[in-house]
């Protein structure tokens, strides 16, 4: 790490030592994991600790066949030098006898991805002379001598280690209203457990806090249930993902974008959208064009209109830039359009029961208060952002001891451009590297795949290069 030691603990002298521990198994830590194996010296120690079942994180531990990718097939490889990959192991394991051409551009079931992952992650560890050891437990503390580092586990045991990768994955928020505590576990639920959410009554009423993709998903487990009951969409400006539609392409000069402010390089970009649409080219391949792209454009704007982006202009991004399947899509729009989802334009203030219902209240966006009754209230608000809310032990262990701050605008944790932790002092840290969710901050795009699997390789990569793994 920096010259300066962390922590008042003395040298590490207890528990299995290793040559990297990764901490946290989803889909991340598991990339990270499949490249070390690859890439470290015979007879080097790997740990991986993750208390949950390896590979699957929140986007990928779903089982129901209805939650699918929001990507093709095609453009999830896990490894950029095999682009291929992920769409290998479909065609290897599909049962319906469809060709790879047929294959490529589906969107396929979610659960797919967790189980080409542990494939892969049994593969490695058989090919490899490194050894793997998989700790199911979590990690809450950290320490540092200025040599190696020693985790302690939440069992109380210890490790030790010569490098750390923080692969901690996505917190969910808190149901934002006054109240939330006080209701039963019936009435509140996160549409991260996928299990609850299937075993809603069929004719309940639902109200879903949230319109992103957490919304889409819990309302796909709904409708496969045999739900039947009114469901209310809650969000401050009740926008809905929008739809991926067929591969195109446009001519747009994405460099040029990198120099304008952040207001100027909207109005480029509805004149460009504008022009694709007389064009006959739909508006999904601008944002295909600038997908590459997203951390330059994030990195080359001004604090002040990175800002400006967080508070005006993200939630449209989000809808357009996170988008899902057409028959997905289809879907939603087909509830809306019946009346099953009634959308309200709003702020969630508080929830309360009122006999065996839930009154929810809102302040609308003209300022007056909604209320209505509902039998259950789904959390769908999506992933905290914000490191100092993030709930997670270790990083609250990490920020307390000033071993990581904050990242920019509060989001995630300060890193280094390759990964590393910079703590209070503003030292960046060289046995500890973050990847994924937690360097939103510095780079904001940073959690879908082909980022993933290319801070895993990098951060792995970095340990490596000390010279003394």
């Amino acid at each position: 790490m920096s010259d300066a030691n962390h922590g008042t603990a003395p040298a590490p002298q207890h528990g299995a030592s290793f040559d990297i521990a990764i901490v946290g198994g989803g889909a991340a830590g598991v990339m990270a994991a499949i490249h070390a194996l690859r890439l470290c010296r015979a007879s080097a120690r790997i740990a991986l600790v993750e208390p949950a079942a390896l590979g699957q994180g929140v986007a990928y531990a779903t089982v129901h066949s209805e939650h699918l990718l929001n990507v093709p097939a095609q453009r999830m490889s896990a490894f950029d030098d095999a682009p291929e990959d992920f769409l290998d192991f479909v065609v290897a394991t599909d049962a319906g006898g469809a060709s790879r051409e047929q294959l490529g551009p589906q969107f396929v079931q979610r659960h797919r991805y967790a189980d080409y992952l542990g494939e892969r992650l049994r593969e490695a560890r058989e090919a490899s002379t490194a050894e793997l050891v998989v700790h199911g437990s979590r990690v809450v503390a950290l320490d540092d001598d200025g040599t190696r580092s020693r985790l302690t586990l939440e069992d109380g045991e210890q490790i030790c280690a010569r490098g750390v990768v923080l692969a901690i994955g996505n917190t969910p928020r808190p149901l934002p209203a006054h109240g939330a505590i006080r209701l039963s576990p019936a009435q509140r639920l996160s549409a991260w457990n996928f299990d609850a959410v299937k075993r809603v009554p069929a004719g309940a009423e639902v109200c879903i806090a949230g319109s992103g993709l957490s919304m889409v998903d819990a309302v796909l487990s709904l409708a496969a249930n045999g739900h039947h009951g009114r469901i209310h969409v809650l969000s401050r400006h009740a926008l809905l993902p929008q739809s991926h539609a067929p591969h195109a392409t446009v001519d747009l000069n994405v460099k040029a974008l990198l120099g304008l402010p952040l207001r100027q390089r909207m109005r480029v970009l509805r004149e460009a959208v504008r022009e694709a649409g007389q064009a006959g080219t739909p508006w999904q391949a601008v944002m295909e064009c600038l997908r590459p792209h997203g951390q330059a454009l994030w990195q080359s704007l001004s604090p002040a209109d990175q800002r400006r982006f967080l508070r005006h202009v993200v939630r449209y991004w989000d809808v357009h830039r996170h988008r899902v399947a057409a028959q997905v899509h289809a879907s939603v729009q087909a509830l809306v359009q019946d009346g099953r989802i009634r959308l309200h334009r709003g702020r969630l203030r508080e929830v309360e029961t009122v006999g065996p219902r839930v009154r929810v209240s809102a302040q609308m966006r003209d300022g007056r208060i909604d209320q209505f009754d509902v039998d259950t209230v789904i959390n769908a608000t999506g992933m905290e952002m914000r490191a100092q809310a993030m709930r997670n032990p270790l990083l609250s262990d990490l920020l307390g001891k000033g071993m990581a701050v904050p990242g920019a605008h509060g989001i995630g944790i300060r890193t280094t451009l390759d990964g590393r932790v910079v703590d209070a002092a503003g030292q960046a840290q060289s046995r500890l590297l973050a990847l994924g969710s937690l360097r939103i901050g510095c780079l904001w795009e940073s959690t879908a795949v082909p980022e993933l699997r290319g801070q895993a390789e990098a951060v792995v990569r970095a340990l490596l290069g000390r010279g003394d793994n």
